[in-house]
């Protein structure tokens, strides 16, 4: 509780002096603080690989796709879950190169148990997992400011986990840091456990050493799915993360703005753990607090006090961005995603995901599904076969709306099901710059 009472101590100081962002500080970053990924070096051998730690965010529960368990247990491609693949491409590495890689699983309250309970039938397998579980803080009631529970054992409702900022805190009181670095390991590559796009990268990893960086965030170019997503900006010269949280509401506009922030952090962080060890010594982070309100059950309006831990990168030193292909960013945040990382435009390779080479385009179709769709109990029975979407641009559903076997959708392809009404797409049907809507009309786009 000592490192809540900190912060939200540091919280109530801010509220009451007023602390704002001064927009006309903020810059965008130059050439030399993010770094295109075509300029990276390339690798000469695996020996790099021996100094490294892959660490994943586990703690969400995926609830916004009716999840109830951990989300890192649902399965997203041929019978996989994303536990699966995550130990499949560090154990691949690690029989590829001789080499061993540690993966180190954060939890939070809400997904240690289930966690612990999946990684037991990974025991027989070529790698090393070590769990530990983040910090549990407590809820603050919007009037008063106070902390919600009463006592520690109070209603599991009134916590939260803090965030993924709370990773380093939570690497030092666990003893997880220590334990990483009398093991030899010197860096360590940090992302969430839904994004299937961050594996391990050797060119990242040998320009971290050859340019002495002491942290790197991956960011990659924007587009307008990710206008609300933190973006790396100098600020009295030194780089920052800028959430859209922190963002006054006058200057939200710009914030979205592809033409002013071009990129976003993909939350791919590479640290290095002495230079971590050095600033937790020295008194630690004070990482920006990002206020994020909740309503209970009953109504009452409360406030979560959360850090990110991309805005670590102020306090180290030579920190700087890597703009990565849009290939290393590929989160499951909805049934939509899920659809697209289900179908044949990407196939499994040791663990990872690789895009079909009959797909013509560099670029993933957009996919829109509606709220029908949007628990997974909701969305799984709606599809006897996941559709044929290779040559997809586009794709809307909305309404009650169930897909046959065999279904090929081209183009742009529009299917709307009127409140009342149900419309199945039969078995074999080919759409193809369509819209479907009422019984079965079809209307060309």
């Amino acid at each position: 509780m000592q490192s809540f009472s900190k912060l939200h101590a540091r919280y109530l100081a801010e509220k009451e002096n007023r602390e704002k962002l001064d927009w006309n500080r903020i810059k965008s970053p130059n050439d030399k603080q993010v770094i295109p990924y075509s300029h990276l070096p390339q690798i000469t051998g695996p020996e790099a690989l021996s100094k490294l730690a892959v660490l994943k965010v586990n703690g969400g529960l995926g609830t916004s796709m009716g999840i109830s368990g951990a989300k890192s247990a649902l399965e997203v491609k041929d019978g996989m879950t994303f536990l699966d693949l995550i130990v499949q491409q560090v154990e691949h590495l690690n029989t590829t190169h001789k080499v061993d890689v540690p993966l180190i699983l954060m939890t939070s309250f809400n997904t240690h148990d289930d966690t612990l309970r999946i990684i037991k039938k990974y025991v027989s397998q070529r790698i090393s997992i070590t769990t530990f579980n983040q910090s549990r803080y407590p809820r603050i009631w919007k009037e008063t400011l106070q902390p919600c529970p009463k006592h520690a054992l109070d209603d599991k409702k009134h916590w939260y986990p803090p965030g993924h900022g709370d990773l380093y805190e939570s690497l030092v009181h666990t003893g997880v840091l220590d334990r990483l670095l009398a093991e030899g390991k010197e860096y360590l590559f940090v992302s969430n456990s839904d994004n299937l796009g961050a594996v391990v990268d050797q060119r990242i990893l040998q320009h971290m050493i050859d340019s002495d960086a002491e942290f790197l965030m991956e960011v990659t170019d924007k587009t307008r799915a990710d206008v609300k997503g933190g973006t790396l900006i100098e600020y009295d010269s030194s780089m920052r993360l800028l959430e859209i949280a922190q963002v006054p509401p006058d200057h939200v506009d710009d914030f979205k703005s592809v033409r002013k922030f071009k990129i976003f952090n993909t939350n791919n962080l590479w640290i290095n753990l002495k230079a971590l060890k050095r600033i937790m010594n020295g008194g630690g982070m004070d990482l920006d607090i990002i206020v994020n309100p909740k309503m209970t059950d009953n109504g009452q309006e409360v406030i979560q006090l959360e850090t990110a831990a991309g805005a670590a990168i102020k306090h180290f030193n030579n920190a700087h961005g890597i703009n990565v292909p849009r290939s290393r960013f590929l989160p499951v945040k909805s049934c939509s995603d899920l659809l697209l990382i289900r179908s044949d435009i990407y196939s499994l390779q040791n663990g990872r995901l690789d895009m079909s080479e009959s797909r013509m385009f560099g670029s993933v179709p957009v996919i829109k599904l509606g709220d029908h769709f949007k628990k997974i109990t909701d969305f799984q029975p709606r599809f006897k076969k996941i559709p044929d979407i290779i040559d997809l641009d586009h794709l809307t559903v909305t309404g009650d709306v169930h897909f046959g076997r065999g279904v090929t959708l081209r183009g742009t392809v529009i299917v709307v099901a009127n409140e009342g009404q149900r419309i199945d797409i039969p078995d074999g049907c080919v759409l193809e710059n369509r819209l479907v809507s009422g019984n079965l009309n079809m209307t060309e786009l």
